[in-house]
């Protein structure tokens, strides 16, 4: 009897320590800062010990190689290469600029203009990328730090931070970043976004009382920020699969994400354009509305169908039976734009062009669905 106890207490304790691991391991995954830091932090620590260990001059200045290893590791292994190369040509070009300066100018206030203004023009050069700040940096470092023994002052700043790179690099490499599971994060919340906008619509549209423009403000959603940072996401995933070991483990997460960055840019222009369509044409200060009560209930069904089509949407694709329920609404909504059309002199040029709207968007998410069968 205690025998088993002691078994199902520790059990217990095994499975509580593995739920808290999930959960910790979790919490890493979703907030790729922290492997980030802990990876920055780690390549700081091994260049300062290459410091201390390298030959004189170079050990004398131990902390430029934490420098470069901070600049290796603060993006994705591709772009950490990219600005490495970059930081390291800044240097360079910056000491280069003091060292120039110092044979022309005894040292003081006129050196320090020159050197800077110089500096500064040069880093604004293309080629530097964001890293062209460091050429001021390394020229006043040159300049002011190096005045006594030039020489060995640059050759020990620039090669301890070319070897930090290097280590900043090697530390990337071995464990390459690869965000998707953020980056899905904000695709799902682009997604939700344009949901959300396309019920708001539905729903003033079957409101007692038509919104007025004003209302119809009130009812707009901050898309375009959020269709940015999914945008964003996505071209950091395609970037952070360039030279990345593990990327081929993830190649199809991958792929499925670039799709849906694209799905979702193709329907917030949809979105877009029934929304100011709706706001503009459908508001009670108007006589002309676009819609009117006999248009507005079947607009909003196919709107609402949309909406629901839209959130369903996940790595996987549309869910099938809410595709064919936009394709339903949609169809009913048509009829009953060339029903009210024969019956009036009107010509409900915008109310077709929602339905061109919806269309578009049904045929979006069809392409999708489509993809999806075809890469499995």
């Amino acid at each position: 009897m205690e025998g088993r106890l002691a078994r199902v207490t520790g059990g217990a304790r095994r499975s509580r320590v593995g739920r808290l691991a999930e959960r910790a391991y979790r919490q890493w995954v979703l907030h790729p800062a922290w492997a980030l830091a802990t990876k920055g932090a780690v390549a700081a620590a091994i260049a300062w010990f290459v410091g201390l260990l390298a030959p004189a001059p170079l050990n004398a200045y131990p902390y430029y190689a934490p420098m470069g290893a901070v600049v290796a590791t603060t993006g994705t292994l591709s772009r950490s290469a990219r600005e490495s190369a970059q930081a390291i040509g800044a240097i360079l070009l910056g000491a280069g600029i003091a060292r120039g300066i110092d044979v022309v100018l005894d040292p003081g206030a006129p050196a320090i203009a020159v050197t800077v203004g110089i500096a500064l023009l040069c880093s604004g050069w293309r080629v530097l990328g964001s890293m062209g700040s460091w050429t001021v940096t390394s020229a006043l470092f040159v300049l002011i730090l190096g005045d006594h023994d030039p020489d060995a002052f640059v050759s020990a700043y620039a090669g301890l931070v070319v070897a930090g790179a290097l280590i900043g690099v090697a530390v990337n490499f071995a464990f390459p970043p690869l965000p998707l599971t953020p980056s899905e994060m904000v695709l799902d919340r682009a997604r939700d976004a344009l949901a959300d906008q396309l019920d708001a619509l539905a729903d003033g549209l079957g409101a007692e009382e038509l919104p007025s423009q004003d209302e119809w403000a009130q009812r707009r959603r901050e898309v375009a920020p959020t269709l940015a940072q999914a945008q964003e996401a996505v071209s950091r995933s395609k970037e952070a699969v360039r030279a990345n070991r593990r990327a081929r483990r993830y190649r199809e997460w991958t792929t499925s994400q670039v799709r849906r960055g694209g799905l979702l840019h193709t329907l917030a222009d949809v979105v877009d354009d029934v929304t100011r369509s709706v706001a503009e044409w459908e508001t009670r200060e108007r006589d002309d509305v676009a819609l009117g009560p006999p248009l507005r209930p079947p607009a909003a069904r196919a709107l609402t169908a949309l909406a629901d089509a839209v959130r369903s949407l996940d790595p996987e694709g549309t869910d099938p039976e809410a595709l064919a329920a936009l394709a339903d609404a949609t169809d009913a909504y048509h009829d009953a734009v060339r029903e009210t059309r024969g019956r009036s002199n009107q010509d409900y040029f915008v109310a077709g062009a929602i339905v061109l709207a919806l269309r578009r968007a049904r045929s979006a998410l069809a392409t999708e669905v489509a993809s999806v069968g075809d890469a499995r």
